[in-house]
């Protein structure tokens, strides 16, 4: 990441101040995080004989670039002018911009355009490493096509829970369960442990069952996450326990309770940008008293469950407990 980094600065300069400074704030979009997806790839690859450390780190690398740009997108689709306690891209140029003397319309409209541009940058920067990973032409092709797949399917998932989000209707649980599978489970954990094997010479096979582990760990990592928007504790998880509520996600916990005769005293709720403290907490309550908080619970354990036996049959059990500890111990901060 940092040589990555350090070329494309090299050619933005001559190229102008506000480009160069973009690099730079792509740069610092991509620090921090626990680096989830290249440690998948790179106990992957060595679980199945791979040796050689620069192939490791080069798809890590990528995969790692990869991740930022769907995060940069993400945030202009969201709104949000913050990740990781500070200002993104999209609030970092927006912030130059009122510098400037922009009216607050045309500078957010500027950081969103920085942030589109940010994000399309480091997606066609990941496909360019992972083209120029050190590998036989043919296993290079084999993995170009899975990124290429796995992009298109994390596009497809993020799009469905945008629209799932427009509130027009509300979706049956297996619908929010494929949302999971696809905007979070593809690219975070299925590719990572299917490149880090392909490139380490695993077959066909191997790649299929490690796509099953990867959707069962993903989905249940997402279903987690779900939760911790809802009824986790600020504090600890760094995200708001009010704005999944306000943005009124359709996440299988409210697809459950749309099932139960709490759903309309819930449904009110959900979507009000002007949703208050004790509002968010009779929600809480009343997603708890329906069940739908012990389902989704009881959803993400058995996804996990059904990961750790997968895991052991492929050698990435220590890789999934890993996953479940930093779920568990850093909650909102593991990717």
């Amino acid at each position: 990441m940092d040589q990555f980094f350090a070329r494309a600065r090299a050619h933005a300069a001559p190229l102008g101040a506000e480009y160069a400074a973009l690099w730079a704030a792509m740069q610092g979009a991509s620090a921090g995080g626990r680096r989830l997806r290249p440690a998948l790839a790179a106990e992957s690859y060595r679980v199945h004989g791979g040796r050689d450390e620069d192939v490791s780190a080069r798809l890590g690398g990528a995969l790692e670039l990869l991740h930022t740009a769907f995060v940069m997108h993400d945030d202009v689709i969201d709104h949000d002018l913050r990740r990781r306690g500070r200002p993104n891209v999209a609030g970092e140029f927006g912030r130059r911009a009122r510098q400037e003397g922009a009216r607050p319309p045309a500078a957010a409209a500027y950081g969103q355009a920085a942030g589109i541009l940010a994000g399309d940058l480091a997606l066609v920067g990941a496909v360019v490493e992972v083209a120029s990973i050190p590998a036989a032409p043919a296993t290079r092709d084999r993995l170009l096509d899975l990124v290429h797949t796995t992009i298109r399917v994390t596009a497809a998932g993020e799009l469905a829970d945008v629209h799932h989000g427009l509130g027009s209707r509300t979706p049956a649980l297996e619908e929010t369960l494929s949302v999971a599978a696809r905007k979070t489970a593809a690219y975070s954990f299925c590719l990572p442990m299917q490149a880090g094997a392909l490139l380490a010479g695993a077959g066909e096979d191997r790649l299929a069952a490690l796509d099953e582990l990867g959707m069962r760990l993903g989905v249940a990592f997402q279903l987690g996450d779900d939760l911790l928007g809802v009824f986790g504790d600020e504090a600890q998880t760094g995200k708001s326990a009010l704005s999944d509520l306000r943005e009124g996600k359709r996440t299988a916990l409210v697809a459950y309770a749309a099932t139960t005769p709490a759903w309309g005293s819930i449904e009110k709720h959900l979507g009000d940008p002007l949703l208050t403290s004790a509002d968010a907490a009779t929600v809480r309550m009343r997603l708890e008293a329906c069940g739908a908080r012990a389902f989704v619970e009881d959803l993400a354990q058995s996804h996990l469950d059904a990961a750790r036996s997968l895991a052991r049959t492929v050698g990435l059990d220590q890789a999934v407990d890993r996953v479940a500890a930093l779920a568990a111990s850093d909650p909102g901060r593991a990717a």
